[in-house]
């Protein structure tokens, strides 16, 4: 075996080195790929061309992931919110100073070499093999920003992050044949551009202009010599070189920086002794991302607009798609939020119920005729400290509200109330309505009969409350036993169809049970939910499904499709107008006398449930509809003895707590705006009537009660009701199910 000669070594690595270069002008291996020397050419030999025959000649740059805005009715802004904090804008929007010193200090001869560096690569390989590791990379502008483009698309899994970072032969392969072919397509001054559009400035940041709003609360065109070093230093290590964290080491890579820019005559060094000489001058701006964000404590109502983003089809066919399509953002998204309702509904709230209250409190108010939400909110906010809450108390389960809603009360009586109505029993219609009674024997539901087997009991909230009545004054003093002897005598079907034509549906999203305490309020419902049935009342009998959104445009500007109300006739003008009569009834001279609005027409129904876990109010004008519910948010509180908002009550009821928020929320949203009236109909009382047989009316006429329902098979037994739990509280047991009445 004969002698190694001197430089024997060297000349090897030149040699390699020269071999490299010639692979990599043939398009053969990786620019920039940091081996050691020794094995290297065996990968490159073996596979590299094959692999790289194999990667599309094309490459599909994915959309960046930016900020999307939410804006109010009016176009103020109600949050932002991202997956990753990011605004991209054009390099003539960047500071020349930004341009230089990350050219300076990632890739000096950008704007000289090709997709690769040739001269870079041979200087890494030498280095490399005489440490005998990997010491230095040569990896282009060009490839970091094919590498940036991979784990953008990788998102937030972890896995697919590190498979777009992995140190593999394949990966390097790949990017080396995305950059020729984006050095082809785009020019330097594209992919300058795009690179510091795309990589991670720390803090949260991506781009440049995050970073430079994040760092000094300015525009990147307004970047100075030194702000620009410093961001173009922190780009290697972003946790290393934390300006926030570590200033010390941010200051100490800022002058390399400096220094290497004033080697590359990028700056004079006049120029960068200077800046050299400058303190960081951070003006941190923190990141405020999401609905947590929101103004006037719209928060939910902005959680409420990313669910309905998220999960209608009108985004995209799949959820994959809606997810992806919300994570790129880059959004401008106009909202039916109208300030002034909002601004009202807060206060209420504020006036009325303490955040560290015991209780909670629910609002939402929608327009009658376009579905549009117009204000919504809650007593404990958006967040995850103490007396805070991430579930949406105005919402359905699947729009991010509670497992199960709130029992409504008697605020579900006007549903029944106009399905019987629809049936053709007369307003004038009376029944015995005793204090006491036991639910009818039989009854008849969609799907069979429901059968009283158990002997269960109804009564009324006093034992003053004793018929006869008609269906005006029932309805103004919220008299349990005239309704159930209703929803005898009509069967529950119409009533659960009518629910159904008027959107309410339990907010767990099951099937409303068929049996007579429904009348009574036993199902769970949001808020939301409640004020657009209401809504309906007011719009002559016609529903319109809840709209949040008006309109969206995409990062380049193009209008994307949103979802639209979908109005359909729930009843006849006639049974609405009745409807009015009987609820304007109930804030004149009923429980709901404290909900009253002055100087013009309104209605509603108050609503407690037994043992006062719940109470509402629901009610509306002929241009507006809202909700109000007052319960534990959490768990059930019994309302007796309890203070809220400073405010001490023994008991509470629908009309004393629910009406007053109502009241003050609806006041404030409508000042100023027009007052039209109702149209209204003649109701009267009823006189004393054989309940269930065919009632006589007050003018002495044949009523159009149908007579207790006939016995069939497979009945359901009382206590068929299951349990509710999370934020809604439990359900009442049919033929148990009690409603406060007030």
């Amino acid at each position: 075996m004969g002698k190694k000669r001197s430089g024997e070594g060297s000349n090897r690595t030149r040699m390699a080195a020269k071999f490299l270069g010639v692979s990599v002008l043939s398009g053969a291996v990786l620019a920039g790929l940091a081996l050691p020397a020794v094995g290297a050419f065996g990968l490159v030999a073996k596979g590299s061309v094959e692999g790289f025959d194999e990667i599309p000649a094309s490459m599909k740059t994915p959309p960046l992931s930016q900020r999307t805005t939410i804006l109010d009715a009016e176009g103020g802004e109600i949050a932002k919110v991202y997956s990753r904090d990011r605004t991209v804008v054009p390099l003539n929007e960047i500071s020349p100073y930004m341009r230089k010193a990350i050219v300076a200090i990632e890739d000096a001869r950008f704007y000289e070499h090709g997709a690769i560096d040739l001269k870079g690569v041979l200087r890494a390989v030498n280095k490399n093999a005489q440490s005998g590791g990997v010491s230095e990379g040569a990896s282009t502008l060009t490839q970091q920003y094919i590498k940036n483009i991979f784990v953008e698309e990788a998102g937030d899994d972890p896995d697919k992050v590190a498979v777009a970072t992995q140190q593999t032969l394949g990966r390097k392969v790949k990017e080396l044949k995305y950059a020729i072919q984006v050095e082809k397509e785009l020019g330097k001054d594209r992919i300058l551009n795009n690179y510091l559009n795309i990589t991670f400035f720390g803090q949260q940041s991506y781009g440049v202009e995050a970073a430079s709003q994040r760092y000094f609360s300015k525009r990147a065109k307004d970047l100075t010599l030194a702000e620009s070093a410093m961001l173009a230093g922190i780009v290697q290590s972003p946790s290393r070189y934390d300006p926030v964290n570590a200033p010390n080491e941010a200051v100490k890579r800022r002058n390399t920086v400096l220094q290497r820019m004033a080697e590359l005559k990028a700056v004079t060094p006049e120029e960068a002794a200077a800046a050299k000489a400058e303190p960081l001058k951070l003006k941190v701006t923190r990141p405020k991302s999401g609905c947590i964000t929101a103004v006037s404590g719209a928060g939910f109502f902005c959680d409420y607009v990313r669910e309905v983003f998220l999960k209608d089809p009108v985004f995209g066919k799949t959820k994959e798609a809606r997810a992806k399509r919300w994570n790129e953002g880059g959004m401008t998204i106009r909202t039916t939020l109208d300030p002034q309702t909002q601004k009202s509904v807060q206060k209420s709230i504020t006036d009325h119920v303490y955040q560290s209250d015991s209780v909670a409190t629910a609002i939402s108010i929608v327009q009658p005729g376009t579905g549009k939400v117009l204000g919504m909110g809650q007593s404990r906010p958006y967040g995850f400290g103490d007396h805070q809450t991430q579930i949406n108390l105005s919402a359905d389960k699947n729009r991010g509200g509670s497992n199960y809603g709130f029992q409504t009360g008697s605020t579900f009586k006007p549903i029944l109330a106009a399905a019987a109505l629809e049936e053709g029993i007369s307003p004038n219609k009376s029944y015995s309505s005793p204090y006491q009674m036991p639910y009818p024997d039989a009854v008849d539901t969609c799907t069979g009969t429901w059968k009283n087997s158990g002997g269960e009991m109804v009564s009324n909230e006093n034992r003053s409350e004793v018929g006869p009545y008609g269906m005006r004054e029932a309805t103004a003093k919220s008299v349990n036993t005239y309704f159930i002897q209703m929803i005898g005598d009509i069967g529950t079907c119409p009533v659960t169809k009518m629910a159904e034509k008027l959107g309410l549906k339990p907010a767990s999203g099951a099937d409303m049970d068929q049996v007579p305490s429904i009348a009574l309020g036993t199902q769970g419902m949001s808020p939301l939910t409640m004020a657009s049935a209401y809504a309906a009342f007011a719009n002559g009998g016609t529903y319109c499904t809840p709209v949040l959104i008006t309109s969206a445009t995409g990062p380049n500007g193009k209008s994307l499709p949103v979802p639209k109300t979908k109005c359909s006739r729930a009843m006849s003008e006639q049974t609405a107008d009745t409807v009015n009569t009987l609820l304007k009834g109930v804030v004149e001279d009923g429980t709901g006398k404290e909900a009253g609005l002055s100087g013009r027409d309104s209605a509603g129904k108050t609503g407690t449930t037994d043992g006062r876990k719940a109470a509402w109010f629901v009610g509306y004008t002929p241009n507006m509809a809202g909700a109000v519910w007052v319960g534990g948010p959490g768990k059930d509180v019994e309302m007796e003895n309890i203070t809220i908002g400073g405010q001490y009550h023994d008991k509470v009821y629908g009309g004393d707590t629910p009406g007053p928020i109502w009241r003050d929320a609806m006041a404030g949203a409508l000042e100023g705006k027009e007052a039209p009236s109702f149209d209204t109909v003649a109701v009267g009382g009823g006189e004393r009537g054989d309940a269930g047989k065919g009632d006589t009316d007050k003018d002495g006429t044949a009523g159009n009660g149908r007579g207790r329902n006939k016995p069939g098979n497979g009945g359901n037994k009382p206590g068929g009701n299951k349990p509710g739990g999370g934020a809604g509280g439990r359900h009442n047991q049919p033929g148990q199910g009690q409603d406060g009445g007030r």
